[in-house]
């Protein structure tokens, strides 16, 4: 992982749960990723930037919730890989989800290997496509 470790890359979480939102920024930290972080959608959308290669984000938020952002994000013709984090074990969340291109659905409590397998494995994905 280390020519990840040399561009740092940056890495947009959405949550609202502080202490879930820390622990996944700790995780990815540790992991030689650049986390930013937003409380909610509307903060997140101002902070999509062309520099942001992912988008962890919380499905149950207020005002905007994980979709909504993701609908936002795609209207403006943003195609940033999105992984989304939820407490729902709702089926439906999983289709919807697929509509939308998310790359994965991770389940709350976040596990560091996983996220960190999920992050690394899509944004390689995404450099050899590009």
């Amino acid at each position: 992982m280390a020519d990840s470790q040399a561009v740092r890359k940056k890495i947009l979480v959405v949550e609202d749960n502080d202490f879930v939102r820390m622990q996944i920024i700790r995780f990815l930290d540790e992991a030689g990723f650049e986390a930013v972080e937003a409380r909610d959608g509307n903060v997140a959308l101002a902070e999509m930037k062309p520099d942001i290669a992912m988008a962890i984000v919380d499905v149950r938020m207020e005002p905007i919730d994980g979709f909504e952002f993701i609908r936002a994000t795609r209207a403006r013709d943003i195609e940033t890989p999105v992984i989304l984090v939820t407490g729902d074990n709702n089926p439906d969340l999983l289709s919807e989800a697929n509509k939308w291109g998310v790359v994965a659905v991770l389940m709350k409590p976040v596990q560091r290997d996983r996220l960190v397998k999920t992050v690394t494995r899509t944004l390689h994905s995404q450099e050899r496509a590009s």
